[in-house]
This record gives C-alpha cells, sequence and structure tokens, in this order.
C-alpha cells in the first residue's frame, strides 16, 4: 500500500522535534544559518549511518540523485560537500548528543521489563569501553601512542534492551579507570566491570553510594579471609568467602569487607575469582551476572560493523564526536521503532533492510513482513564464555 511517506519520513516520524529544538537554541546550533539547518545535518549524517556512506562527495552524490525525494523526507536545505563538511566542523556535538540521551530515555522506558538471562529485579549496567583507531597525522589532537591516534568510547549499557546509557567519548590517552568518575551512580543498580577497572577507592565510593559492583579479582591481591560459607561444588562453585584487603594501600582505599567467589567455568573449565560487595545474592548467581557482561562487548562489535564509526567523515574533534552521538542515536532509534512495531528482525537485519529501501513509499510494518527473519540468536558458546572476556 502507497500511504505517500516514505520509509525514510516514517523512521523520522519517532525524531523527538521538540526537545531537539529546544538543544539547538541551548548550543545556538542555526545561528546565523539560512539554508541548512541543524535538522537537515542530522538527517543527512543519519541518512548515511543508514545506508553506510563512505564520505561526504558519497554522501552528497547518492542525496542529490534522490532530488525532488529529499523534500518529502525533511531536508529542505540544499546539500552539499561543504555545507555538510562546514556544519560537522563548527555546530556544537553536544546537540546531537543531548538528542540521543532524550531517545536513550524513551528506549529503556520501552525495554525496562526485558530479561536478560538472570533473573533480578535491580537494574544491571555493564561499563566498558572500545578503541578506534586514527591517522595521528590527520588527527592531531587525539594522541594515543608516539605514532598512532585514537579516541575511546566509555560505554555505560542496560542490559535490557542493551541500551547504551552513558557515553563518554576520550582522546587514546585517557585511562579508563578515570571516566569512572563521571558516572552517576544509581542506589541498588549492579555494575558489571572488568579487572582493568579495579581501584579500590573508587569502588568504596561506588559501594558507599548504595550501589553494587561484580568484578574479578587479580592475582596479586592481598587478603585475609574472615568467613567461608558452603557451596555446592557441583555447580562449579569452589568458595565463597568473606575477607578484608591487607594491602597497605588498598586496605585504606577500601577497609569494608568484600565477598570472594571461586568459579570453575564448565565450558572451558578456567578457574575465575569474582569480587563484589554484595552478600545477598546466592553464590551462582554472581558469575552468571559477571557473564552477562559480555553484552557491552556485543555492542561494540555491533556498531562498528553496522554503522560509521571507524572512518569519518571530518578529521576535527567536533566532527568526530558529532559523526559518533548521530550514530548512537540510529541506532537507539532503530531500537525504538523494533519495540514499537514489534519487530521479529534484529537490529542488524532491520537496518540492513532499511538500507535499501529508504525512499520506498510502503506502510513500516508492510516492509518488514516481507522479509523473513534469518539471524541467529545472539548467544552462543563461541562468543559467551568467559575466556572471552
Amino acid at each position: 500500500m502507497n500511504i505517500g511517506h516514505t520509509v525514510f519520513a516514517q523512521v523520522m516520524s519517532w525524531f523527538p522535534t521538540f526537545p531537539f529544538q529546544q538543544s539547538v537554541q541551548r548550543y545556538r546550533g542555526n545561528h546565523r544559518i539560512r539554508t541548512f539547518s541543524c535538522f537537515d545535518q542530522f538527517l543527512c549524517m543519519a541518512f548515511a549511518q543508514l545506508t553506510f556512506r563512505d564520505g561526504l562527495r558519497d554522501i552528497e552524490t547518492c542525496l542529490r540523485t534522490l532530488g525532488p525525494k529529499l523534500y518529502h523526507a525533511g531536508i529542505r536545505g540544499t546539500v552539499s560537500r561543504s555545507t555538510l563538511a562546514d556544519a560537522n566542523e563548527h555546530r556544537d556535538w553536544r546537540i546531537y548528543a543531548d538528542l540521543a540521551q532524550v531517545l536513550i530515555a524513551k528506549a529503556r522506558r520501552l525495554y525496562a521489563q526485558d530479561d536478560f538471562g538472570v533473573t533480578l529485579q535491580n537494574t544491571v549496567y555493564a561499563f566498558d569501553s572500545t578503541t578506534i583507531d586514527l591517522c595521528l597525522s590527520l588527527f592531531p589532537w587525539a594522541r594515543f601512542r608516539k605514532h598512532k591516534a585514537a579516541v575511546k568510547l566509555h560505554t555505560l549499557i542496560d542490559l535490557r534492551g542493551s541500551i547504551p546509557c552513558f557515553i563518554r567519548i576520550t582522546d587514546g590517552q585517557v585511562h579508563d579507570v578515570n571516566v569512572l568518575d563521571d558516572l552517576l551512580i544509581e542506589a541498588g543498580a549492579f555494575y558489571l566491570i572488568d579487572r582493568g577497572y579495579i581501584d579500590f577507592e573508587r569502588l568504596y565510593v561506588l559501594s558507599k553510594l548504595l550501589a553494587f559492583f561484580v568484578t574479578r579479582a587479580k592475582r596479586n591481591l592481598a587478603f585475609r579471609v574472615l568467613e567461608s560459607r558452603p557451596v555446592d561444588k557441583s555447580t562449579g562453585l569452589r568458595f565463597d568467602q568473606t575477607i578484608v584487603l591487607t594491602g597497605p594501600q588498598a586496605s585504606k582505599d577500601y577497609p569494608d569487607t568484600l565477598r570472594r567467589i571461586g568459579y570453575i567455568d564448565p565450558e572451558t573449565h578456567k578457574r575465575l575469582i569474582f569480587l563484589t560487595n554484595n552478600f545477598d545474592l546466592p553464590a551462582l548467581t554472581i558469575p552468571k551476572l559477571y557473564k552477562c557482561r559480555w553484552q557491552v562487548e556485543l555492542f561494540f562489535k555491533w556498531i562498528k560493523q553496522y554503522l560509521k564509526i571507524k572512518a569519518f567523515y571530518g578529521t576535527s574533534e567536533n566532527a568526530v564526536k558529532t559523526q559518533i552521538w548521530i550514530a548512537i542515536a540510529v541506532y537507539v532509534l532503530i531500537a525504538i521503532i523494533k519495540k514499537e512495531l514489534g519487530l521479529p528482525q534484529s537490529l542488524g537485519e532491520i537496518l540492513q533492510i532499511l538500507s535499501i529501501s529508504l525512499f520506498e513509499k510502503m506502510e513500516l510494518s508492510q516492509l518488514f513482513s516481507e522479509f523473513p527473519c534469518t539471524d541467529q540468536p545472539v548467544e552462543s558458546p563461541n562468543q559467551l564464555t568467559f575466556n572471552d572476556i
């Protein structure tokens, strides 16, 4: 059925227009702009993300080929490579960061009741970072090594729906653990972090804010056992202890007790030791929780595979951050559409279907009903083993 609206226009019907305009005004994004607004910029960059465009010239050529269809898609300004480059260079990236946060808030409400593999009423977050390599001569502001540049994408995802709820973009030299200071800690929530984030002073702050963490212990951890509880070794558990740290600095940074749990992964037979400040959950739940941390790795893998965040349309810091935030906004927008329409396809499949049908005039539900769901479930023994974490 031809309903008169392109697929692209229907996708953008979920766009939060009023909050976006508030953000544009806040950062004066359209100040002294006559023909190519921030909304035009977002639509062009979203088109580039949805159709996997390789560069500004590629974006310009494709959009100009579409001609009159651009008006019906909402793009009012004239699209040119130089205009888009200038917009990415100078318009504040925080406009698109705020937009992404509005979409994230909506997506989290939609996915609030989703199952993530562990029966738990608390909110559970996974925190990690991924590095995006850059050319030092083109991106000198992002120095990482002597002859290498990079940016880091520090991300906290809500495991219900794998929705990123905190993102910080830094140059490659910023140590991961420092970004823990920027998190707004939620009381009662669980934070799953790997060994690279072990800083007992920061973990103690997290504990004092009534949140819980689960991480893996380092091999050289100095501690004293205060209590040992019985465990069922047929489940893979080896011990469940209450400990205090005895290292000169660690004991000052974290003076409270910790829970130390030993576990043998039945798939890899690897011995794993976990640390947490939660003493109420069953011991076996702690390894299961930590295994869910892999979802943040799958998120990084997904956005690098399906979105344009490894090759950039501009070289300035503002252009890079603008492109990444718009990519995140597109990811969350697709997640919202999937939930709102009850689509059985995976996010990857939805993005691929959209890439070849953006300017077709077909109802979205009808469009996706014509494509069978073919993706295999995310979980597989090769991906979700502790050996890979």
